[in-house]
């Protein structure tokens, strides 16, 4: 099973103004980064982490998915999406970011189960509401 994490680089280092947006993605990373250090214990092949960039198409390092939204009369590539591929080949896409923190915190309390590690990520306030 893959894993992968795809955010805005811009909103990432807060380059876009948001400072929720940047809030939220740098809390997506630091999950997803505390999974890839322990990945082997709910058996993910690979976790990869892509910092997307205006203009990329789909910036997919890994897993060749890319979500679409429309927006007004514009189609616009996702910037911020998970994407899971398991052994079957069956693919789950999470486009948005409330599932996105709730997948990552949940492999987070799996990993927490199998380990006597402390692998929590403290989240930030935004994140944190998206859970409620």
């Amino acid at each position: 099973m893959e894993m992968e994490l795809r955010v805005c680089k811009h909103c990432y280092t807060g380059e876009h103004g948001n400072e929720q947006k940047t809030a939220i993605t740098k809390d997506m990373v630091a999950c997803a980064e505390r999974i890839r250090e322990y990945k082997d214990l709910i058996s993910l092949d690979a976790v990869y982490i892509t910092k997307v960039e205006d203009g990329d198409p789909g910036g997919a390092e890994a897993l060749d998915v890319i979500v679409a939204g429309i927006e007004g009369d514009t189609v616009t590539l996702r910037d911020t999406q998970l994407v899971i591929e398991d052994d079957d080949e069956s693919v789950l896409v999470y486009p948005e970011p409330a599932d996105i923190v709730e997948v990552l915190t949940r492999n987070l309390d799996q990993i927490g189960e199998r380990t006597r590690q402390d692998v929590t990520v403290e989240l930030s306030p935004e994140s944190a509401e998206l859970l409620v």
